[in-house]
C-alpha cells in the first residue's frame, strides 16, 4: 500500500536550505543554527501539553507505576538516554523509567529500521515488562505514523495505562491513540526528513523537561541541587561534598565525615546538619516527608 507522506511538515523541504550542496561550510552552519533557534519557541508553545503529562507521570510514580518510553531509531534512542540518565542523577530504580526501543539494546548503536514497522514486538515488549494500569506510556514518533510507538499505545490503552503521543506533525496519527498529545511542530528540516535533526532537538528537549520537572515534584530536587544523586564516582562523590557545603556552609571535612556516615545520601547530610539530628532521626523525617528536604527539615523544626 502507497504511504503518502507528502503532508508531514517533516518529510517537507526546507524553503532556506534548497541550495544546501552549494554552500560553504560556513554558510551550513549558520542555516543549521538558523533553524535550530525555532525549536524552543516550538517547544514552548506545548508547555500546557507537557505540563498534563508531567501530572500523570508524577500520580504514576506516586501510586508506585513507572514510566515506559517507546520508539524507534532516534525516537527510541533518545528514550534510552533519558532513562538511562536518571538513575545516576536522581537514584532512580531501573525499572522506575525504561525505555522501549524496536530492536532492542543493539538498535542504540545499529540502525534497525524495519522493526519499527511491526506493532506486535512493541505490544510484546511491554507484555514482558507486565505494563499495567498504573503505568504511563510515551510513544514518541517524529512523524507520528511509527506503527512501533503507535502499537505500544495500543496496548497500553487496553490495560489502562495512562498514554502521551510525542510527535512533529500537526493531528499525528499517533495522537488518536493517546490520552495526551504533545505535537511539537519545529517545521521541515534542513536537510529533508532528517529528523534527527530538529525534530529529535525537541524531543529531547521535552523528556528531559519531563523527567526532570517529575523527579522535583517527587523530593529529588533541593533548591536547585541534585540531592538524590547517585555518587558512584569520584566525580559525583565529591560534587556530594560540594553541594553539602554549599546548602550548610560546613567545612569540607565535616561535610565528608557526615557524608560517610550517610553512605554519601545527600538528603540524609543535609538534614542531618541543617536541623542538627542523627542518622536515624533524619531518616524518619525524610520518610515522613515523602523524600523532600525542605519539609523534613521544616518538620523536624517545629517538633512535628
Amino acid at each position: 500500500m502507497k504511504i503518502d507522506l507528502s503532508t508531514l511538515a517533516t518529510e517537507q523541504r526546507n524553503q532556506n536550505s534548497m541550495n544546501l550542496d552549494q554552500m560553504s561550510v560556513q554558510e551550513i552552519l549558520k542555516i543549521i543554527n538558523t533553524e535550530d533557534k525555532k525549536i524552543a519557541e516550538a517547544v514552548e508553545s506545548v508547555l500546557p501539553d507537557i505540563e498534563l503529562a508531567v501530572g500523570q507521570i508524577v500520580k504514576a510514580f506516586k501510586q508506585g507505576g513507572r514510566l515506559f518510553y517507546v520508539g524507534a531509531g532516534t525516537s527510541g534512542r533518545l528514550g534510552v538516554l533519558d532513562a538511562a540518565e536518571c538513575v545516576p542523577t536522581y537514584r532512580t530504580p531501573p525499572e522506575m523509567i525504561q525505555a522501549v526501543i524496536a530492536g532492542g539494546h543493539s538498535a542504540m548503536t545499529r540502525a534497525a529500521e524495519g522493526i519499527e514497522d511491526d506493532e506486535e514486538q512493541a505490544v510484546q515488549e511491554l507484555k514482558d515488562r507486565n505494563l499495567s494500569n498504573l503505568d504511563v506510556v510515551i510513544g514518541i514518533a517524529a512523524s507520528g505514523r511509527t506503527p512501533y510507538a503507535i502499537g505500544a499505545l495500543k496496548y497500553a490503552r487496553n490495560v489502562g495505562a495512562y498514554t502521551v503521543a510525542l510527535s512533529c506533525n500537526h493531528d499525528a496519527i499517533i495522537s488518536q491513540f493517546a490520552d495526551c498529545k504533545i505535537e511539537v511542530i519545529v517545521g521541515p528540516e534542513v536537510v529533508s526528513g532528517s529528523t534527527r535533526m530538529k525534530s529529535a532537538t525537541a524531543h529531547k528537549m521535552i523528556l528531559t523537561m519531563m523527567s526532570t520537572a517529575s523527579m522535583v515534584q517527587l523530593g529529588k530536587i533541593y533548591e536547585n541541587l541534585m540531592v538524590d544523586v547517585q555518587a558512584s564516582n569520584k566525580k559525583l562523590i565529591e560534587r556530594a561534598k560540594s553541594m553539602v557545603i554549599d546548602i550548610t556552609g560546613s567545612s569540607y571535612e565535616k561535610a565528608e565525615e557526615v557524608l560517610v556516615q550517610t553512605g554519601f545520601e545527600v538528603k540524609i547530610a543535609i538534614v542531618m546538619m541543617e536541623a542538627n539530628v542523627s542518622l536515624d532521626q533524619a531518616k524518619a523525617a525524610l520518610e515522613q516527608s515523602a523524600g523532600h528536604v525542605r519539609l523534613a527539615i521544616e518538620q523536624v523544626k517545629s517538633g512535628l
